[in-house]
């Protein structure tokens, strides 16, 4: 198997009520690409919320006695905390520097994923897209109607992970394919059966596309991962990935 990781170049500033779809294809033109079955197009969460307007004005926003206490403990702009207080439904951790919270969707990372890198304005923050599985089931259906082909698609943001130094690109959103391969009953190479072996593809594709989308000043907020064989689903979402407190040995 053969993939390809493609950064998708010349994208525009992308603005609210934008058609990501439409200048995603229209910037694989330019590149002398059109868009194919089962591709899979990565969007940073900044500029899928940017499109839906999810974006907040600090100089706008009113910090609670809560917020200021945590701003206290963790050095940041209270205002600031505020934004990350209302995305989220929990409070996991906190620290000089540090606040990781469990979203209002069930992730658990810092800043409740609210970001200020590359977005324009001083005091502009970015929370994550409302509903991203839905932001990206859009799209998805947007590639459809102008392209003719069924894709995958996946909202990303830069996460850290427990007991690990440093962030990858991991799955918010996603729409179109199962984002977790159930390998349970495969045999290995010496025939073992696998007993747990579930892989999150959607968070491997992520983490791929990030080495072409980048962080900094790239300027490459999307990519196309091409030649990986999803297998198409109408239900698979980002929801599927999140465990249950039941299960979280990290509480």
């Amino acid at each position: 198997m053969s993939i390809q990781i493609i950064p998708v170049t010349g994208l525009p500033i992308i603005k609210e009520g934008h058609d990501l779809a439409e200048l995603t294809i229209k910037s694989l033109e330019e590149q002398g690409l059109t868009p194919r079955e089962k591709d899979v197009y990565v969007f940073s969460h900044v500029i899928a919320s940017r499109v839906e307007g999810k974006q907040v004005d600090l100089d706008k926003v009113k910090p609670s006695l809560k917020a200021q206490e945590y701003a206290q403990i963790t050095g940041k702009d209270p205002r600031l905390l505020q934004v990350i207080l209302d995305e989220s439904r929990g409070v996991r951790r906190i620290g000089p520097g540090v606040i990781i919270t469990e979203t209002k969707h069930g992730f658990v990372c810092a800043n409740a994923g609210v970001d200020k890198s590359n977005v324009p304005g001083e005091t502009i923050v970015s929370p994550l897209p409302d509903a991203p599985d839905l932001t990206s089931k859009r799209i998805r259906e947007r590639f459809k109607e102008l392209a003719g082909v069924n894709v995958g698609v996946i909202i990303c943001d830069t996460h850290g992970r427990a007991h690990r130094n440093g962030e990858i690109n991991v799955t918010v959103g996603a729409s179109g394919f199962e984002v977790i391969r159930d390998r349970r009953g495969e045999f290995d190479l010496f025939g073992y059966e696998l007993k747990i072996k579930r892989t999150t593809v959607s968070d491997e594709l992520a983490s791929a596309a990030e080495l072409v989308i980048g962080q900094s000043d790239e300027g490459v907020p999307a990519a196309l991962i091409r030649g990986y064989d999803i297998i198409f689903s109408e239900t698979g979402c980002a929801q599927d990935i999140v465990r249950s407190r039941q299960k979280d040995l990290f509480l």
